[in-house]
């Protein structure tokens, strides 16, 4: 009998295993949020708009139903806010390092938060924190502007 292949085996859209609890990517499947939720991730956060491509039509109650905490936290790919951001660093400062999977339609919201949560409340420099960003994708000009991208 084969053995479920873990979420790290898993064809999931742009993931990244950023630490030992901490995962990321692009919209998972409800296989793969099962397969989170077998794995001992505990937290969903969710920075996609509901009406993003792939989303599920009740994200919320799939999770629910898997006993995991969700976060929705929808921002607007077009038009990034600050208050997007400050409820990103208030959801991911509560996990208080428990076993979390981020994600948005692409992993392009999550990667660029990441990456400016790193510089401005971690102090990790640009060389540190580019590479997680770089491995997802290039941001254009307006993302850059709102990360503070040197």
């Amino acid at each position: 009998m084969s053995k479920a292949p873990t979420i790290d085996q898993r064809d999931i859209f742009n993931f990244r295993r950023l630490s030992p609890t901490l995962t990321t990517s692009g919209q998972p499947s409800e296989e793969d949020f099962a397969a989170m939720a077998a794995e001992g991730i505990g937290t969903i956060v969710n920075l996609a708009l509901p009406d993003s491509p792939r989303a599920l039509p009740d994200e919320a109650a799939t999770l629910g139903a898997l006993g995991l905490r969700y976060i929705a936290i929808p921002v607007d790919f077009a038009a990034p806010r600050e208050d997007d951001y400050a409820a990103f660093v208030a959801a991911y400062e509560g996990l208080d390092g428990a076993p979390a999977h981020i994600h948005c339609a692409a992993n392009y919201r999550v990667a660029a938060f990441l990456y400016r949560y790193r510089r401005e409340r971690l102090g990790w420099s640009d060389a540190e924190a580019r590479p997680d960003l770089e491995a997802i994708w290039a941001p254009n000009p307006l993302w850059r502007a709102f990360i503070g991208l040197e």
